[in-house]
């Protein structure tokens, strides 16, 4: 632990903020209802505050089960800084299926969806790592809900991808995407990337991208135009390197954004203007 680094509530190293970036950015996606492995949920005030002070200035804040859902939608009134987005994440479909509740969960989010700060539909997708073959029809279901939801509301559609890659663009072909549809943690190789692209999909890519044996996905990320790409956290997890098993939050997107910058060879500066200016083309203003 670096002398400048300190210790949270449960005694996990807390990484030292990183040197600010030279432009505000957004991090495009991050759980802040939730701790990480047992702990307690971050001070939300206290994180935000700590993000700003290294030029991450706004937040897009995802709840994906129904009580964080409900939570987001709380806080995105509070904190200016913050927008949202609900969802039921793939994972929960399966379980609320098999409660004979998956349809009323879904007509709990497109109501939340409709607050005017949250202008997001996801999580939402499909996972096959943590759910089996006997899981996938509900995911499935729950996936083209959520497209149709964000259609008719006019939201932009963030999809979590876990070893599904050829389902979820297969999905997306089949009943239409919605005009703003951001590829979440995107972890694809060069030719996804590349398809995805040509669809007019956005791509967001988390601190995975940092990580030493990634070299396939910073391969992806080199063929993403900058007019397409995002930053993101996904905290409290996929915290970037070197922090690479601590907890994450917002104010580490700067080392994400300049190993980005390096493998894409542009400026630090010029990539924070596109990162900024794609998520409030995506999201509106905050």
């Amino acid at each position: 632990m670096s002398a400048e680094a300190g210790e949270g509530v449960t005694g996990r190293a807390t990484p030292a903020p990183p040197h600010p970036l030279p432009l505000p950015v957004v991090d495009n996606h991050c759980h802040l209802d939730m701790g990480r492995d047992g702990d307690p949920p971050p001070d939300l005030a206290r994180t935000l505050a700590q993000a700003a002070a290294v030029g991450v200035d706004r937040v897009v804040q995802i709840g994906c089960e129904l009580e964080a859902a409900e939570w987001t939608a709380r806080v995105v009134d509070e904190h200016p800084e913050l927008l949202g987005g609900v969802a039921l994440h793939p994972n929960e479909a399966p379980r609320l299926a098999a409660a004979g509740a998956l349809d009323e969960g879904l007509t709990r989010i497109e109501a939340l969806a409709r607050h005017q700060r949250i202008r997001v539909v996801g999580e939402t997708g499909l996972d096959y790592y943590r759910t089996g073959p006997e899981g996938r029809q509900a995911q499935l279901d729950s996936f083209r809900a959520h497209i149709e939801i964000a259609k008719r509301l006019d939201r932009t559609l963030q999809i979590h991808d876990r070893d599904a890659h050829d389902d979820v663009l297969a999905v997306l072909a089949e009943v239409g995407a919605p005009e703003r549809t951001v590829m979440h943690c995107f972890s694809g190789d060069m030719d996804m990337a590349g398809e995805c692209v040509r669809r007019g999909y956005h791509l967001s890519f988390a601190g995975t991208v940092t990580f030493k044996n990634a070299r396939g996905l910073r391969n992806a990320l080199s063929v993403v135009p900058l007019d397409r790409l995002l930053v993101e956290t996904d905290a409290p997890y996929l915290t970037p390197s070197p922090h690479r098993g601590a907890t994450n939050a917002p104010y580490l997107v700067p080392l994400t954004v300049r190993v980005m910058a390096g493998v894409l060879n542009v400026s630090v500066p010029t990539l924070c203007a596109a990162l900024s200016e794609n998520s409030e083309r995506l999201y509106g203003p905050w």
